[in-house]
């Protein structure tokens, strides 16, 4: 199973970029066209997460069934993804316009991840399908009725773009860079917090889910004060903001011991806190690049771009998984494991690794966008 599940993400990482080109060709054609595409996206998206919930009996095994309907749930979903990513990026045309959609999406994306979270507990796991397929319908329609983008129309006619395209704008190889050290080191802890918790904490399952909430909660309140930063100090200075705010919070956690409770809970509440600038800002900033390498002029390529975005997204969490579990193993770490060795393997990887990559992270932003300032315009 974890085989089929590596193969399915690869694959669909591999996508994106290709997903992104077909967006951008439905969208010069106009949004109604790319509108009516997301549509059997949609369906299929329901389709496919309905079949992983509710495998039929057939001679087929088990595996192919969950091969299939993961296969197709991961296709429907990143084409409505990146669509919908492009789609914002064409509507803002400053830092904080642009700062202010990207919020709103990411922010009511947190409110669809507890919803979808409590949604079992409230009405059994049977009703996520159900849940699914009417936000799904939902969404469709608000999209129906959302603001048209004023790039397409000046993109009918335009010679299609070279899939690498992206890689020859230095400012986009720029941010990939910052976008993947720091998501990296996002994508660490992430991979790890349930085996801190229950080894290094050592709280029960009530905790873990309380403590999960303090983190997306505090990410969700956070952002009107990041976008009121933004404001004041610029995106790429309120980022390195909430990268200086994400290490203070990790070197805090590798000062919490067993039964810590209250103090995890607020490393918890300032890396939520943290989580919601890497939310709010660097999708906002793509699309300034994207804005000011001439992209909105040249024609409608957003899709392309937020497609090898979403490869990179995807394959952070990849590279924090195949990463983390060997280092971690290979330290000494076992899970339940309450020798010193093995906590000391396991705060060091949890910990100190993500503000190590952040600091690195940081550095590039600074070095990339904020320091030349003069010279690129990019920190205006």
């Amino acid at each position: 199973l974890g085989s089929v599940l590596l193969a399915l993400r690869l694959f669909d990482a591999v996508l994106d970029p290709w997903i992104g080109r077909l967006c951008d060709h439905l969208a010069r054609r106009g949004d109604g066209a790319l509108l009516r595409a997301m549509v059997p996206a949609a369906l299929a998206l329901a389709v496919g997460f309905a079949a992983l919930s509710n495998p039929l009996a057939t001679s087929a095994p088990l595996l192919v069934w969950v091969a299939a309907s993961v296969g197709l749930t991961y296709l429907a979903y990143s084409f409505i993804t990146v669509a919908h990513q492009a789609w914002g990026a064409r509507l803002g045309h400053t830092a904080a316009q642009r700062s202010t959609v990207v919020a709103w999406r990411e922010g009511l994306g947190l409110v669809g991840v507890v919803l979808a979270s409590a949604a079992p507990a409230l009405w059994g796991v049977g009703a996520l399908g159900w849940l699914m397929a009417l936000a799904l319908g939902a969404g469709v329609v608000a999209l129906a009725f959302a603001p048209r983008t004023h790039a397409v129309a000046q993109a009918v006619g335009v010679k299609r773009t070279p899939l690498w395209a992206p890689w020859r704008q230095p400012a986009f190889v720029r941010l990939v860079v910052v976008f993947a050290l720091n998501g990296i080191a996002t994508a660490v802890p992430a991979t790890l917090v349930l085996f801190f918790i229950q080894d290094r904490v050592q709280a029960d399952a009530a905790h873990q889910g309380l403590f999960l909430g303090v983190y997306f909660l505090c990410a969700a309140v956070s952002m009107p004060l990041w976008l009121r930063a933004v404001k004041r100090w610029a995106l790429e200075r309120t980022w390195l903001g909430g990268m200086v705010l994400s290490v203070a919070a990790f070197v805090g956690a590798a000062l919490v011991g067993a039964g810590d409770l209250a103090a995890y809970a607020v490393v918890c509440a300032l890396s939520g806190l943290a989580l919601g600038s890497d939310l709010a800002i660097p999708a906002a900033l793509l699309a300034q690049v994207l804005g000011r390498d001439g992209t909105r002029q040249s024609g409608a390529q957003e899709g392309m771009y937020f497609g090898w975005w979403n490869f990179v997204a995807k394959l952070n969490l990849a590279l924090a998984a195949g990463v983390t579990l060997p280092a971690l193993a290979w330290l000494g770490y076992t899970p339940g494991a309450q020798s010193s060795d093995s906590l000391l393997a396991l705060t060091v990887v949890y910990c100190l690794l993500p503000c190590a990559l952040k600091a690195a992270a940081a550095a590039a932003l600074y070095v990339f966008f904020i320091r030349p300032q003069g010279d690129l315009g990019y920190a205006t």
